[in-house]
C-alpha cells in the first residue's frame, strides 16, 4: 500500500469529526496558554507561581489522564468528549470573569489539562475506527492536526498582545478561546458518532501487572526521564526567549510557528514507516532531541540561533505520534484507553516532581535549569536503547 492510500485508509467520519474537534478546541487554547505564564506575570503573579502552575499542570495531566481513560470506556468516547469540553469552558468563564492572577490560576486547572483528559478517548477511537496495521498513521494525523493550531494560535496571541497590550490581549484571547469552545461541543454533539459499546474483562483499575508488559515498563521508564527533560524548562522558554535575550512576543509567536512547520513536514513519513518497518529507532530519535532542546536553547541569544532551537524542538515530535502508536501497541486488546489513562497517570505524577523543581533551579540560575534537563534527557535515551522493544522486536525474541 502506498503512503498515499495508507492515508486515505485512516479517514472516515469519526476520524474527521475528531480532526474539526482538536481544531477548534487547540486554536482557542493556544492563543491564550501559551503566554499564560506572561499573563500571570503581569497580574502580579511570582516566577513560582508561574513554576507551581506548570508542576499542577503535569500533576493534573496525571490525574485527568486516568478518568480521562475510565470514562472513555464507561461513556464511549463521544460523551466523555463533551463532558471534557464542558469542563475546559467553565475555566476560561472563569479567567475571563475574574482578572486576577489567583483567579487565572484557579480557572487554568480546569483548561490547561483539555489535551491529558481527552487524548484517552481520542487514542481509543483512533485504535477503534482503523485497523493496527495503520495506527501509527491514525495517532501522527492527530497530531499533526492538533499543530495547525498550535502553529496559528500563537501568532494569533502575538498580535493580539501587541494590539492591546499584556493584559487586555490575553485576556481577549480568552474570550476566543470560549467562543471556539462552545463551537467545538455543538459540533461533537451534531456530527460525531456515538461509540457502540462491548462489553470489556473485568479487572481492577490498579492492576499494574496486567496493564503493563515489560516492554511497556521499559517506555514507561524512559519516557519519564525524558519528560523530566522537556518540563524543567517548559514553563520559562517564553520568559527565557522574551525576558532574558529581548525577542518580542511577535517573534516568540513566529518561533512556535517554526516548532510546528517542522513537526508537522514529518510526521507524515515517519508514520508511514514506522507502520512499515520498526517503531522503536524511531522513538530513540525522539528522545534525543527532547534532550539537545534545553542545551541549544540555553547558547541561543540571537533570533536565528533561537530559530535553531525551535526547529529542534519541532524534531522532537518525530516519533511522538509512534509512541503513542507502541503504547497502544502494547497495552491490552480490551483495555486500550484505561492502560493510556494509566501510563499518563503514572508518567506525569512523576514527571510533575521535576516541574516543582523547575523554579528552584531557576532561580539558582537558567543553566542550572537547562543543564539540569540535558542530563535526564541523555540518562532516558541511554535506557531505551538498551532495553526498549517494540512489537517487531518481541516476535524476533519470541521466534
Amino acid at each position: 500500500m502506498s503512503q498515499k492510500e495508507r492515508i486515505g485508509a485512516v479517514f472516515n467520519k469519526s476520524m474527521i469529526s475528531m480532526i474539526v474537534m482538536v481544531v477548534l478546541i487547540g486554536l482557542g487554547e493556544k492563543m491564550a496558554e501559551r503566554f499564560l505564564p506572561i499573563y500571570l506575570l503581569a497580574l502580579g503573579g511570582s516566577i513560582y507561581a508561574v513554576g507551581a502552575l506548570n508542576a499542577i499542570d503535569n500533576l493534573l495531566s496525571a490525574l485527568y489522564s486516568f478518568p480521562g481513560g475510565y470514562l472513555s470506556d464507561r461513556l464511549g468516547y463521544k460523551k466523555a468528549l463533551m463532558v471534557f469540553n464542558v469542563i475546559s469552558l467553565l475555566g476560561y468563564a472563569i479567567v475571563i470573569m475574574i482578572p486576577t492572577w489567583q483567579a487565572v490560576f484557579a480557572g487554568s486547572i480546569l483548561f490547561i489539562s483539555w489535551t491529558a483528559i481527552s487524548l484517552p478517548a481520542i487514542m481509543s477511537m483512533v485504535s477503534k475506527a482503523i485497523s493496527k496495521d495503520k495506527r501509527a498513521m491514525g495517532v501522527s494525523i492527530h497530531s499533526l492536526v492538533r499543530r495547525i493550531p498550535m502553529a496559528i494560535g500563537p501568532l494569533l496571541g502575538g498580535l493580539l498582545i501587541y494590539l492591546f497590550g499584556e493584559q487586555a490581549g490575553i485576556r481577549a484571547a480568552f474570550i476566543a478561546a470560549f467562543v471556539l469552545g462552545i463551537a467545538a461541543l455543538f459540533f461533537v454533539y451534531f456530527y460525531m458518532e456515538d461509540e457502540k459499546k462491548e462489553e470489556s474483562k473485568p479487572v481492577s483499575a490498579f492492576d499494574f501487572k496486567y496493564y503493563f508488559s515489560p516492554s511497556l515498563r521499559n517506555l514507561l521508564a524512559s519516557d519519564i526521564l525524558i519528560r523530566f527533560a522537556e518540563q524543567i524548562p517548559y514553563a520559562f522558554v517564553v520568559i527565557w526567549v522574551i525576558k532574558y535575550n529581548g525577542l518580542t512576543p511577535w517573534q516568540f509567536g513566529v518561533l512556535t510557528t517554526i516548532e510546528m512547520v517542522t513537526a508537522l513536514l514529518v510526521y507524515i513519513p515517519v508514520a508511514y514507516f514506522a507502520d512499515k518497518y520498526t517503531k522503536k529507532p524511531f522513538v530513540l530519535i525522539t528522545f534525543g532531541f527532547f534532550t539537545l532542546f534545553p542545551l541549544v536553547l540555553f547558547y541561543s541569544k540571537s533570533f536565528w540561533g533561537f530559530v535553531l532551537a525551535f526547529i529542534i524542538r519541532g524534531l522532537k515530535e518525530f516519533g511522538e505520534p509512534t509512541r503513542k502508536s507502541l503504547i497502544m501497541d502494547l497495552a491490552p486488546e480490551d483495555a486500550k484507553a484505561r492502560t493510556f489513562g494509566t501510563y499518563y497517570l503514572i508518567r506525569d505524577i512523576v514527571v510533575a516532581a521535576a516541574a516543582f523543581s523547575s523554579a528552584y533551579l531557576w532561580d539558582i540560575s537558567p543553566q542550572a535549569n537547562f543543564m539540569t534537563a540535558f542530563g535526564f534527557g541523555v540518562a532516558g535515551m541511554i535506557l531505551f536503547a538498551i532495553f526498549g522493544k517494540d512489537l517487531k522486536g518481541l516476535e524476533k525474541e519470541n521466534a
